[in-house]
């Protein structure tokens, strides 16, 4: 296949050109249209961009494939569907009644500093939506949820509940709210429905093909094994055995302290890297703290105007921490550990330093999930111990007004501070936590480069990519903290012809453009995955 007359942004530091040519999925040559028509042969396939932008397909750096195609089929509760708690109750109550009695209705994505009333819904509110059906909704952040009445029962938790480790189950009043965090979720997971494998196949395969109509041709899945343990796996082996896995893969496994698959993967005789180019095994995943937006994530400071509140550490005996990380780094994995409050980090740097230490692998390029919120010292020894910052800037961008309610200003402008990342040599990714956030790769390229929020609000200008830098952290950065910088991220022969196309030259529009442009067509392996067809 030949793409001729177009705008190829081909990488950082690299020069444009206007055609390339593919053969069996790799990039065989890039430069003009002149250059490619000796390339062309009676059955190759030639595609006039007609002056649009191609660039490397873009590299969700951490995202959660398998539950986005689950959450498509749930109650849908995002702020665009569901502003106000009227709007919430609603939607669960037109969800229960095409519901048999008896069974879950389920919900995700509500963010209650956006609904009407500034709060979470409380369980007696989603009684009268599901009165007769256990109802379980998620917030945005996927670290706390509201349970009804019913779901409170099956999950067996009351007012006499202990309050778990590194978690919360909230009472007012002396009775529960229906508001958990946490570890304080996982009496709901051990009770509810968890989809069958064909059902996660399905989920996979929609959501995957979701990811091609924004450009997007590879993701890394943050967490298999999350919320049906095992099967996770095996719906991920089925779906690219059969063909029915739309982008590329980077799986990383569950090694939390009770919710790990690591033992079962370690059995086969596996580590980071194993796999092909469509599924690959990643990183061990750990978590150690929750979310800004929950007040959860694990600072040393306290939550503004919430004094002795500074979040929750999952993990809080250090020597439980450095022994799961040790054990992992010693078998040959990459870590990826979910940290956002500077508390959270320090733990996992001690961590990993500690690892390191007894058994040095200096290119291992162990990672730190979202990594938002971190200090001078920190920053330091991320350097020294070459720990690669996966965050996310869409959170700025879609929870950056919510962040003023429990932070100050000052320290939501030195978060995610990417300027300095990059200066550090640390190659910094971009991705977007969906569904956290939306998967619109628009949000996060425009966050990069201007730092402000979905109303526009400017928080630390001084970490401003330019438009260049923010598609390198998309494409190449991303490959780079999967180790396969070698095998995709730029447009250059020998690389994967993995390409995304938009309607406009991304480099060369007004940073408000960027949230306008449109992927046009998406090649995967150098095979057209993705057309839009509501075009002229």
């Amino acid at each position: 296949m030949v793409l001729t007359g177009g705008v190829v942004w081909c990488g950082l530091g690299r020069p444009r050109a206007e055609a390339l040519a593919m053969r069996q999925g790799r990039i065989m040559a890039v430069g003009t249209t002149t250059d490619m028509r000796g390339l062309i042969g009676t059955d190759t396939r030639v595609i006039d961009l007609r002056g649009r932008f191609a660039m490397p397909g873009l590299n969700d750096a951490h995202m959660h494939l398998l539950p986005v195609g689950i959450a498509m089929n749930q109650v849908d509760l995002r702020p665009d569907a569901a502003p106000t708690l009227a709007a919430l109750l609603q939607a669960l109550a037109a969800r229960a009644a095409v519901t048999p009695k008896g069974e879950w209705v389920l919900g995700r994505g509500f963010n209650h500093f956006l609904l009407d009333v500034e709060r979470f819904p409380h369980r007696d509110e989603l009684d009268r939506a599901c009165p007769d059906h256990p109802c379980y909704i998620v917030r945005t952040d996927g670290h706390s949820a509201v349970a009804n009445s019913r779901a409170l029962a099956l999950a067996g938790v009351d007012e006499t509940t202990p309050q778990p480790e590194g978690g919360l189950i909230e009472i007012r009043d002396g009775r529960l709210t229906g508001m958990v965090a946490e570890t304080g979720r996982e009496a709901f997971e051990a009770v509810l429905p968890h989809p069958s494998l064909d059902e996660m196949v399905d989920a996979i395969e929609q959501a995957g093909n979701l990811m091609l109509s924004h450009g997007i041709t590879s993701v890394m899945e943050a967490a298999i094994g999350l919320h049906a343990g095992w099967d996770e796996m095996l719906a991920y082996r089925r779906a690219h055995a059969e063909g029915r896995l739309p982008v590329r893969v980077y799986g990383c496994v569950m090694g939390d302290k009770t919710r790990s698959i690591l033992p079962q993967v370690m059995a086969e005789g596996l580590a980071t890297g194993d796999g092909d180019e469509m599924f690959r095994m990643g990183p061990v995943k750990i978590f150690t703290d929750g979310s800004a937006g929950s007040k959860t994530a694990a600072m040393t400071v306290d939550y503004m105007g919430d004094p002795g509140n500074k979040g929750l550490l999952c993990i809080p005996d250090q020597e439980e921490l450095n022994a799961m990380v040790r054990q992992a780094h010693e078998a040959g994995w990459q870590m990826g550990i979910h940290a956002i409050g500077d508390a959270a980090i320090e733990e996992v740097l001690n961590a990993i330093e500690a690892a390191q230490d007894a058994n040095p692998a200096p290119d291992r390029r162990h990672r730190i999930e979202h990594c938002g919120w971190l200090r001078p010292d920190q920053m330091d020894r991320m350097e020294r111990l070459h720990v690669v910052p996966v965050s996310q800037a869409s959170f700025l961008y879609w929870f950056g007004d919510n962040y003023e309610t429990v932070l100050e200003a000052d320290r939501i402008a030195a978060s995610h501070p990417f300027r300095t990342w990059i200066e550090r040599g640390l190659h910094p990714s971009a991705s977007t936590d969906c569904p956290v956030t939306e998967i619109d790769p628009r949000a996060v390229i425009y966050n990069l480069v201007t730092r402000k929020t979905r109303t526009g609000k400017l928080f630390g200008p001084e970490h401003r990519l330019s438009i260049d830098e923010a598609l390198h952290a998309y494409t190449w950065s991303s490959a780079y903290a999967s180790h396969e910088e070698t095998l995709k991220g730029r447009l250059e022969p020998g690389q994967l012809a993995d390409i995304a196309v938009f309607d406009r030259d991304l480099t060369a529009v007004a940073a408000e453009a960027l949230l306008e442009a449109v992927c046009e067509m998406t090649l995967r392996g150098g095979e057209v995955v993705y057309q839009r067809t509501d075009h002229p």
